[in-house]
């Protein structure tokens, strides 16, 4: 067994690379003591996104044991859009897709902008802050925000309330993680009552406001809890991997001077250079399925109903699919990253994170271009999601 999960080396955290590097070459299904399996290649992870009748979503058999199938976090995640099929998976997915439309992502963008430059404003004549808290988290946690149209000075438990129950989903929990998380669930829902009500009775526009066009829907219209918890997620999935796209990129290019002096000379590379970002340090660095079929890989035999944990940042770190994969270039093409997953699990937020990635990044260091992290950074030490919990920088 070349990596437990539940039983880390030392130093994972700051830097898994080097484990994934000797999974993809060793053991590409390396087994755990679950029974599940890490999943590591990039073709490999290719192939099991494409073939949902394989490989499926749907997690009530592993969260069960897991959580207790009365547990909020239970209700939550099996309910939630990413953790289901057909057809719940298609009503949901199709109503977010056109809430995602051109013209709503466009009518943000002006928004972005000038959230982006307040908070740079905030920073000017500032020696040392942290960016995660200032900055990169401040950002996603606004963007959603405005999506749903939830008032401002309501938004100030969204953040906790994330962590909390996206912390939830690590292999092993303490007690006291898994009595956050449903806790934070209880919480949220509530919120999103009192929210849903309101809305119901002064709608926004549902070519913009991605509430209203949730409750609205005709086609595939959701129950109650469907709402509240694809909501939750929805809100969950756009804060905490934007806020790791942000401090991851800031940090590779903090520790690659030419590319972040090449990204400043040529400004217009921020748009590879984000998918560059997204493939060296994927927020997501893993994902499930389970097997509604037994089926041999590289040799090893894996019984129908069986978790596997893909490993999006080994996979994107794949020699066979990347050149120079260790290696920062801006420029790459092309990049068929799997930071926001395949196949009809495609993440759907794809475009609004990639915008925010684009506005953050470039603002950022045309404002601050002679930025340095500091020593005392701290990474989330969580395996299924890849960002800091506090990144000092001086500001030049």
């Amino acid at each position: 067994m070349s990596l437990t999960l539940t039983n880390l080396p030392s130093g994972f955290h700051d830097d898994p690379y080097p484990h994934y590097a000797r999974l993809r070459e060793d053991d590409p299904v390396c087994a755990q003591p679950d029974g599940s399996f890490i999943i590591s290649r990039h073709a490999d992870l290719d192939m099991i996104y494409r073939d949902t009748a394989r490989f499926i979503s749907d997690k009530k058999k592993v969260f069960a044991p897991k959580y207790g199938t009365a547990a909020p976090l239970y209700e939550h995640h099996t309910t939630s859009l990413v953790f289901n099929d057909p057809p719940l998976h298609t009503r949901v997915r199709k109503i977010m897709v056109g809430a995602m439309n051109p013209r709503a992502l466009a009518s943000m963008e002006p928004g972005l902008i000038t959230l982006v430059d307040g908070l740079l404003d905030e920073l000017e004549g500032q020696t040392q802050v942290d960016l995660i808290e200032t900055f990169a988290g401040a950002i996603p946690i606004e963007v959603i925000g405005n999506l749903f149209n939830i008032p401002r000075a309501r938004r100030a438990p969204l953040r906790d309330w994330s962590l909390a129950i996206l912390g939830a989903l690590e292999p092993e929990l303490t007690p006291e993680q898994e009595a956050l998380g449903n806790q934070a669930v209880l919480d949220f829902v509530d919120f999103l009552r009192e929210i849903v009500d309101e809305r119901r009775i002064n709608p926004g526009d549902p070519e913009t406001d991605v509430l209203t066009r949730l409750i609205q829907s005709e086609e595939g219209r959701l129950s109650p809890e469907e709402l509240y918890q694809n909501c939750i997620f929805i809100l969950n999935a756009g804060h905490e991997t934007t806020t790791n796209l942000i401090g991851n990129a800031l940090m590779l290019l903090d520790k690659d001077r030419s590319a972040r002096a090449r990204l400043s000379a040529e400004p217009d590379l921020i748009t590879t250079a984000v998918d560059e970002f997204l493939r060296m340090e994927s927020p997501n660095q893993f994902g499930n399925r389970l097997t509604t079929e037994a089926l041999t890989l590289h040799g090893t035999h894996i019984p129908e109903g069986t978790d596997l944990y893909l490993g999006i940042g080994a996979a994107n770190r794949d020699a066979a699919q990347f050149n120079d994969p260790d290696t920062l270039q801006l420029d790459r093409r092309p990049n068929k990253h799997l930071a926001f997953a395949g196949g009809a699990h495609t993440c759907v937020g794809l475009t609004l994170a990639r915008m925010e990635g684009r506005f953050a990044v470039s603002k950022f260091l045309k404002r601050f271009p002679d930025y340095e992290i500091a020593q005392d950074t701290a990474r989330s030490a969580r395996i299924r999601f890849r960002g800091f919990t506090r990144l000092p920088a001086r500001l030049k």
